[in-house]
């Protein structure tokens, strides 16, 4: 982060135009903005010549303001209107923070910036939203909220026109624009273009998880990961599809509901253009062109493209059939053959062929039907090479052969 990144910077003829409030609220903005960077960690050491120069402008703003000045600090010949000023400046000169809190033992070079962080401490909110009632520590932090009502965005893009409440929002959604990503990670050389996504990055290499569930006890290394479990616990959806008034406790979830209404698929395989309404999804039916198998059984080595399919497989050698039909009673290992077989009780045939109408209960079924009508036989005896157009009727013309 530069100083210039967060620093207002007037010109003489636009320092006159702000009247006596205007004023105060800048120099509420920029105190506030100091203790926030001196709480990331920011190092003024590293931008100190830019920082120098700024504050060189402001006085000069601020002495043609006064006109005399009756104090002199003679390191650098800058005058001030009283000793108070020029006390403050040579402390500032000094790096000297005589000024220390308390309650916590933080120390500030002047006084008014201890009044701003003894607020934490008190939780003095003495500026209220005249339109909600909720109140704050800073003036600047009020102005900043009273645009959620107003929906005032006054800072706007100068290349896409996009316009944002607050300046520090426009200056990190410049970076779209620009690739700009000045903040590295340390460890492995990942860049961020916003400091708070470099700070949950390095949680990935320390493990950090400080959001912590009050009632189960599970962590997060996110915030708004915290939020969504917590649903788990309380049952709360706050998203609601619009269309069918079904609700999900993740937006993300809902999104991809929608795309069961309106059909769409964004997710496009590079190598065969199937298109899938689920990047999840697309990411398993790329298995189908790299061969690739991640899901190992620990007892026989088979493996799998899918989690799923291992799963299923594994109930083959503990016997385990935890689908039960709720009619009959029979039992399977698989969700997929429960539903096949409860169309023995219901009649359903929902694979019907297109050529004929002829409906069937198993997709399979439909596919042997087909061949009746392509005259297609895939299956080939490895003795005599006869084919057929069923495996099951293979099976039968190889008994011939054992006699």
């Amino acid at each position: 982060m530069k100083y210039k990144d967060v620093h207002i910077d007037f010109t003489w003829e636009e320092w006159t135009l702000l009247d006596t409030s205007q004023r105060n609220l800048y120099k509420d903005v920029m105190l506030e903005t100091y203790e926030n960077l001196n709480d990331i960690g920011y190092s003024w050491e590293d931008n100190i010549e830019e920082h120098c120069a700024s504050s060189k402008r402001h006085d000069r703003h601020e002495r043609r303001q006064i006109g005399e000045n009756s104090s002199v600090y003679t390191q650098c010949d800058k005058a001030f209107e009283n000793n108070g000023y020029l006390q403050s400046h040579e402390r500032k000169d000094t790096e000297e923070k005589s000024y220390e809190c308390n309650q916590c033992g933080k120390a500030f070079a002047y006084h008014s910036y201890l009044l701003i962080h003894q607020r934490r401490h008190r939780g003095e909110k003495t500026y209220e939203c005249n339109q909600c009632g909720k109140a704050f520590s800073y003036y600047s932090t009020l102005q900043m909220h009273e645009r959620t009502h107003t929906g005032e965005k006054p800072y706007e893009c100068n290349q896409c026109g996009k316009a944002f409440s607050q300046q520090r929002y426009l200056q990190m959604h410049k970076r779209t624009h620009t690739g700009e990503k000045p903040y590295e990670c340390n460890l492995c050389g990942k860049a961020f273009s916003r400091h708070s996504h470099l700070h949950m990055h390095k949680r990935t290499h320390t493990g950090e998880k400080p959001y912590e569930c009050n009632q189960c006890g599970k962590a997060f290394s996110r915030l708004s990961n915290l939020k969504m479990h917590k649903r788990t616990h309380t049952g709360e959806k706050p998203y609601e599809c619009n269309q069918c008034g079904k609700a999900f406790s993740q937006d993300s979830t809902l999104q991809s509901h929608k795309r069961t209404h309106t059909g769409e698929k964004p997710y496009e395989c590079n190598q065969c253009g199937k298109a899938f309404s689920h990047q999840c999804t697309l990411q398993l039916h790329k298995r189908t062109h790299t061969g690739e198998k991640p899901h190992e059984c620990n007892q026989c080595g088979k493996a799998f493209a899918h989690d799923s399919t291992l799963q299923s497989h594994k109930r083959t050698h503990t016997g385990e059939k935890r689908y039960e039909c709720n009619q009959c009673g029979k039992a399977f290992a698989r969700h997929t053959t429960l539903q096949i077989h409860k169309r023995t009780h219901t009649g359903e045939k929902p694979y019907k062929c297109n050529e004929c109408g002829k409906a069937f209960s198993h997709q399979c079924t439909l596919q042997s039907h087909k061949r009746s009508h392509t005259g297609e036989k895939p299956y080939e005896c490895n003795q005599c090479g006869k084919v057929f157009s069923h495996h099951s009727s293979l099976q039968i013309h190889k008994r011939t052969h054992n006699g």
